[in-house]
């Protein structure tokens, strides 16, 4: 094993990085929709070990210096690259909607953005590196700074904190749990910790025939530590009991629209007819019975609902009285909400809509996070004078909404509006006092086709509702739609690529979880401890030295 570990530690140049590359895409497995977690003690310790060969002289000892720093940043930085390459693959699959118009930019979609993200991971190793020592201790500075780097990385500029290195801990229901308390950002220094155990055990400059118990005290405790949650997330899950709220009968609708076929005019009426259609289950019969509240995904319709009295007439007579309908739609709005059909001079928002039994607008949220290059450009107005668009094609890009996202509709409790992917930032969920009852995530993943992207948007999703305490209503056009109770699990689902309903009702939320009261608190406390458990690390003998 030293001989290993020295031949990793040594590379030099295009080597080092292409070990790194590969332990980062290798990381990958242990994200949805695969969940191979173990993967990781494997790919985290060689990321250590090529470290040490940057921060560690050959007999095990720090040498930081400038030029050490640059080489860690570059090993840190291609480890990332891997990971975000791998893990990332799909975003290119929206660029192939419209080939004609956006094949060209795949390339640079699919290895920028990788490449942009690559930096925090850079930036972590060169925070480690600082305080790197023999032994434990250098594993704790990695995952602090690896924590700290990822909470940036879901935070600043946009923030897009996908595949959060936290969610390598949330592989079962079990596992899910301790998110209630740590939320994916705490899990995130856990996973660090305990992934990186095996390089506790072996490192540059140790005696290789001596395998001593101060060697394994680390990896000991951190399977301590890992077998400890599962068991608590078991007794969790044994001991919680779901309710339904009275009567409320949702009816999820996952119509399998592929996306090519969405914004083409002349399949407005299909795609209409194909909702009705299948909200009815295909009955021919004018209203659907027992349903009280029918939900419609992301952008259902590709036409403005308001402005179309035929299908508001449909859509009243197929509901049943007292019925409402929850659906993803556009919304045109000029300033000062004066109306106008001329879309050039109307600000278009992505919108949820609450609509009652004779399809009046009860109520609306507007998307607040919108998706960078996806529903607006930077600089909207220069780049699309030179001819560029977002991929929705939207003149000016969408508009912002102001929130709040706790929306309320007739016979159910409030619920959290999360609009794509704006339910993945696990910061950003509730922004008032009152309680909401449920979350709501409409979404359209058929941009992405048959890849890994829909599976893991669905478990982050999954992992929001362990951290709220709240059951998870899911409608996504072509899958996945689904039911969760307040502790992730699986009420009901639909299968990718299937045209279907879900009947379900609606679970109850659970009570108020740790992460939810004290999240930011408990973050920071599991900083403090580790800076703490670093400082002690660090003066401890720990070498045996050749």
């Amino acid at each position: 094993m030293q001989r290993l570990i020295l031949i990793l530690s040594s590379q030099k140049g295009w080597r080092r990085w292409i070990i790194a590359v590969l332990a980062g895409a290798l990381s990958v497995l242990a994200m949805a929709p695969l969940h191979l977690w173990p993967v990781l003690f494997l790919t985290f310790p060689v990321l250590v070990w090529q470290l040490d060969g940057c921060y560690l002289d050959t007999d095990g000892r720090p040498n930081i210096s400038r030029a050490s720093l640059r080489a860690g940043a570059a090993v840190g930085w291609a480890f990332g690259f891997g990971f975000f390459l791998a893990g990332l693959y799909w975003i290119g699959f929206a660029f192939l909607v419209e080939a004609e118009v956006f094949a060209w930019l795949l390339p640079l979609a699919v290895t920028l953005m990788p490449a942009g993200l690559a930096i925090f991971f850079a930036i972590a190793v060169m925070m480690a590196g600082a305080l790197w020592r023999p032994g434990p201790a250098r594993l704790v500075a990695l995952a602090v700074a690896l924590t700290m780097t990822e909470w940036l990385r879901g935070n600043i500029l946009t923030g897009f904190p996908w595949n959060v290195l936290g969610y390598s801990l949330t592989g079962s229901d079990a596992m899910m749990q301790w998110a209630s308390v740590f939320g994916v950002y705490g899990l995130t220094l856990f996973a660090v910790l305990i992934f990186c155990a095996p390089a506790a055990v072996w490192m540059p400059g140790l005696r290789p025939a001596r395998l001593t118990m101060r060697r394994c005290a680390y990896p000991a405790v951190m399977a301590l530590v890992l077998g400890s949650a599962i068991a608590w997330g078991h007794w969790r899950l044994t001991s919680a009991n779901v309710e339904f709220v009275d009567g409320v009968q949702l009816r999820i609708v996952q119509p399998n629209i592929p996306q090519i076929e969405k914004w083409q005019p002349e399949n407005r009426a299909a795609i209409f007819e194909r909702y009705m259609t299948v909200s009815r289950r295909g009955a021919p019969r004018e209203q659907i019975e027992g349903v009280t509240h029918l939900i419609w995904p992301e952008s259902a319709l590709p036409f403005l609902l308001e402005d179309t009295p035929d299908a508001l007439n449909a859509i009243s007579a197929m509901m049943p009285d007292e019925a409402i309908l929850i659906t993803g739609a556009a919304r045109a709005q000029r300033d000062g909400d004066t109306r106008s059909v001329d879309q050039n001079r109307l600000r278009i928002f992505n919108s949820l809509f609450v609509m009652d039994d004779d399809a009046n607008l009860l109520s609306y949220y507007d998307k607040a996070h919108l998706v960078p290059f996806g529903e607006y450009l930077p600089f909207q107005e220069t780049l699309e004078s030179i001819g560029l668009e977002q991929l929705t094609r939207v003149r000016g890009g969408f508009t912002s909404g102001s929130g709040p996202r706790l929306t309320s509709a007739p016979n159910v409790p409030p619920f959290i509006a999360l609009i794509c992917y704006e339910i993945i930032f696990p910061d950003a969920i509730r922004d008032g006092e009152e309680e909401p009852g449920w979350m709501l995530n409409v979404t359209n993943d058929a941009w992405f086709g048959d890849s890994a992207g829909p599976y893991q948007h669905f478990h982050q999703a999954r992992v929001r509702a362990v951290e709220q305490g709240l059951p998870l209503v899911r409608a996504a056009n072509t899958g996945i739609s689904a039911v969760t109770d307040p502790f992730g699990r699986v009420i009901a689902r639909l299968p990718r690529n299937t045209a279907d309903v879900i009947d379900s009702g609606l679970p109850h939320a659970a009570s108020s979880t740790i992460f939810l009261r004290f999240g930011p608190i408990v973050l920071i406390f599991l900083l403090l401890v580790a800076v703490v458990m670093w400082g002690a690390l660090a003066h401890y003998q720990y070498m045996d030295h050749d």
